[in-house]
């Protein structure tokens, strides 16, 4: 079975960084896409950050500047670096890849369960 594992979520205060890890775990023959989503209470999920292969392609405009993206294409591994948080980054952050799991297999989503980062003073 192939899952998203995430890792780095944390309480910070304004100003601070954070680094968001997502680790591609499990059977699988390719990975394609990952991004980086959020969802705070209240509002609607969305995207933050999306990667193709070494390429970073999509950044949301709140966070341009601020947030980078990258990825480890021999581990499969995703980050996303935080600078200058503020408190409307305050969100849970989900990891999203999509992924062939064979090579005769089409291309399939996987979302992570989603971990916390708290801004505040």
């Amino acid at each position: 079975q192939v899952h998203l594992l995430e890792s780095g979520g944390d309480s910070v205060q304004p100003g601070g960084s954070l680094r968001l890890s997502c680790a591609v775990k499990g059977s699988f023959w390719r990975v394609d896409f990952m991004a980086w989503y959020r969802q705070a209470p209240g509002k609607e999920r969305e995207l933050v950050a999306r990667i193709h292969n070494n390429t970073p392609q999509t950044y949301a405009d709140s966070v341009r500047g601020r947030f980078t993206i990258s990825r480890d294409m021999a581990k499969e591994e995703v980050y996303l670096q935080m600078d200058s948080l503020k408190t409307e980054d305050t969100a849970k952050y989900f990891c999203y890849a999509e992924i062939k799991t064979e090579w005769t297999s089409p291309l399939t989503t996987f979302w992570g369960q989603g971990i916390q980062v708290t801004v505040s003073s």
